[in-house]
């Protein structure tokens, strides 16, 4: 299994990214800050390399120094909240290969980590595969490639927001998201947007594919918490 570090100090960015590499069959070390990600990163073989740049006592530019001081080639990604660093993240040759800048979409992360990959391992020494492009359920389908979703054979419109937060859901059946954190994957990594948001894409979402508002088959409530796909729904194979 290919596997990837990500070493990042906010939790709740790494368990995003987290989420979304496994969904590309990554298996995923953690580390939140420097230098236990430069000790991970040394004592340990992976084949991608997640570095946020602003970390506690190492700094992701120099753990990506270190990483190529070791004669490691393998492809390494930069985080940035800001703007400004990136030519800093240019200019200095610390060996990254790409950077991302925060906030960004979990849609721009998984095509950059997918391309950068691609681009390493031409001879397809790893095969980063694509999470299943057409989910199907009793009476609903969803087609992730062409982004159309289908009740009981009649298409559903639906708009690209709303897409994104079915698709997630329906992506990881029985866990429970909550709003802040479908707030970060649907509308960007550090989205300042209400959490009433969450709640009426859900309704709008309910509205189209649900036969019932008060008794929802497919987006289910975590009471408390916010919501889930219903892993009871059984798949047709």
């Amino acid at each position: 299994m290919t596997r990837a570090l990500i070493v990042e100090d906010d939790p709740q960015i790494s368990e995003l990214v987290e989420i979304h590499l496994k969904d590309l069959d990554f298996q995923i070390d953690t580390a939140f800050d420097g230098l236990d990600g430069l000790k991970k990163a040394i004592d340990n073989e992976y084949d991608l390399f997640i570095l946020d740049i602003m970390l506690p006592r190492l700094d992701g530019q120099e753990i990506c120094k270190k990483i190529r001081s070791y004669g490691n080639t393998n492809p390494i990604i930069m985080l940035t909240a800001k703007s400004e660093e990136i030519d800093r993240v240019l200019g200095l040759e610390t060996g990254a290969d790409d950077y991302i800048v925060k906030p960004f979409s979990v849609r721009e992360f998984k095509a950059r980590v997918k391309a950068i990959m691609r681009r390493s391992f031409p001879s397809h020494k790893i095969a980063v595969n694509d999470t299943q492009t057409f989910l199907e359920f009793e009476g609903l389908n969803i087609d992730s490639d062409k982004r159309i979703v289908y009740k009981k054979d009649k298409k559903i419109e639906l708009t690209a927001k709303e897409f994104d937060l079915l698709l997630l859901l329906a992506e990881n059946p029985g866990k429970a998201f909550n709003r802040q954190s479908i707030l970060n994957a649907v509308w960007g990594i550090e989205f300042e947007g209400l959490e009433h948001t969450v709640n009426s894409h859900i309704n709008r979402i309910r509205a189209k594919i649900e036969d019932s508002m008060t008794s929802p088959h497919y987006i289910l409530t975590a009471w408390g918490y916010g919501y889930r796909f219903n892993e009871e729904v059984s798949i047709r194979k």
